[in-house]
């Protein structure tokens, strides 16, 4: 790992938050320190077993280690310190590893619990960021200080713009994931179960299920239908002829978030068409990128490439701009076309247009646009435009004038197979655009 990178990072870290607290303090505020907490350990509901532990978003902005009750502290004009608290605990592995890759870049203090750390800090001047809000309270931290608005908003904003060191582990998170995607299909084409498609997908990349960046999408057929499907259905069906697989990988807690629709030749030549093209649609839209343009452009034009797509294969009827006047697109594809990409799948700020906080809602027509932002240097996001056969939503139109253009006997031919979403993650440049992951394939 890169140490130099990594110290560049924290330099960028270390001036975002010192303009954060000095606008905040401009502002009236009184804080001069903020405390950024990893989060604590949670178990479920009348149950001693522990939830699988995801630490919080900001505090992993500063340290790759995704542990509960660790803490990042920052006083403007000092080099930050890790709060590193090693329980004395005998039932599980407390051992952390200072690599000094990143542990160059801290004054390490460790500590046995949390309470320790009042002695460490002025209460009063210190803001908490974190998911704690009792625990900030036990150790001296005024209620005002917990999660001031006003500077979650300003770095929230901020955390759209990568740094190089990000962009580095945003990269090999793509590379992983697509050795996983390939040992996917092959697991496929050769009759594998949603099971042993998923579990084939976590071992090429050599990962627990749990340190996946969020829950793999392995749906066969008809299931590629469902956006977010969550069960891995253990039965071998032979005939299986379409896989959809959402599924990505993190590295130092950044994550990546790549699709893949395959089909077999056996496949409805009309989807064998649709995917082909679909893929096309994917490419094109990646290739438009470039600064200053606003997100919600790209979304609509992702709806009006698939308008065309979906006359020219004769699933629906009319023109494209009939097809968008009436939201016809919308029924095959009812999510937005990507979100903002980084420590979290879907990052914070995607809405968000100032360091102030402002928001800007996505178009009435698209409710579920999870990016509103204009398009800068630096910024990491998914594009993933797709194409879905959901009965839920199609058949209310099958009798109603809005669904006249929609050939429902190729709609019926169609619906076995599900969907299609093809999804890559791409880097904002100064004069265009940087896939991360065809850079693999």
């Amino acid at each position: 790992m890169n140490s130099k990178l990594f110290q560049q990072h924290i330099n960028s870290l270390t001036d975002y938050y010192a303009e954060a607290l000095a606008l905040h303090r401009e502002q009236g505020g009184r804080l001069e320190a903020l405390l950024v907490h990893s989060g604590s350990a949670a178990f479920y509901f009348a149950d001693d077993r522990a939830i699988p532990f995801q630490a919080y978003g900001h505090y992993l902005h500063w340290l790759p280690i995704n542990k509960p009750d660790q803490f990042a502290y920052y006083v403007p004009g000092q080099k930050p310190i890790y709060f590193q608290i090693i329980p004395d605990d005998y039932w599980h592995d407390q051992n952390i590893e200072n690599v000094s890759w990143w542990a160059n870049s801290f004054q390490i203090i460790r500590l046995r619990s949390t309470s320790e750390i009042t002695k460490q800090i002025p209460n009063s001047q210190t803001g908490y960021l974190g998911p704690n809000a009792a625990m900030a309270l036990e150790i001296g931290i005024e209620s005002r200080a917990i999660n001031p608005q006003g500077i979650i908003d300003y770095l929230n904003y901020q955390r759209a713009y990568k740094s190089s060191y990000e962009v580095a582990q945003l990269k090999e998170a793509n590379r992983l994931a697509l050795v996983g995607h390939i040992t996917a299909r092959q697991t496929f084409l050769s009759g594998g179960s949603e099971y042993d498609i998923h579990m084939a997908y976590l071992n090429a990349c050599a990962m627990l299920e749990e340190e996946s960046p969020y829950t793999n999408i392995v749906a066969l057929d008809k299931n590629a239908a469902v956006l977010h499907y969550q069960q891995k259905n253990k039965n071998r069906p032979n005939i299986s002829k379409v896989l959809l697989i959402d599924a990505g990988c993190r590295v130092n807690g950044y994550s990546s978030d790549v699709t893949r629709t395959s089909a077999k030749r056996t496949v409805n030549e009309t989807f064998k068409e649709l995917l082909a093209g679909m893929e096309i649609i994917e490419q094109e839209l990646v290739l438009l990128l470039k600064p200053s343009i606003a997100y919600p452009e790209i979304h609509l034009t992702a709806l009006k490439k698939i308008g065309q797509l979906l006359i020219d294969l004769a699933i629906c009827g009319g023109t494209a701009d009939e097809l968008l006047e009436n939201e016809i697109p919308q029924l095959f594809m009812p999510h937005g076309v990507g979100h903002l990409l980084g420590i979290q799948v879907h990052d914070v700020g995607g809405h968000q247009q100032n360091i102030s906080g402002k928001i800007k809602l996505p178009p009435n027509h698209s409710p579920n646009l999870r990016n509103t932002r204009k398009l800068n240097k630096g910024m990491v996001f998914t594009i993933e435009p797709g194409c879905y056969f959901i009965p839920l939503l199609l058949e209310p139109e099958r009798t109603t004038k809005r669904g006249s253009v929609i050939n429902w006997k190729l709609i019926d031919e169609l619906y076995p197979c599900g969907g299609i979403r093809v999804e890559d993650n791409v880097l904002i440049t100064s004069n265009g655009v940087e896939n991360l992951t065809r850079q693999y394939e």
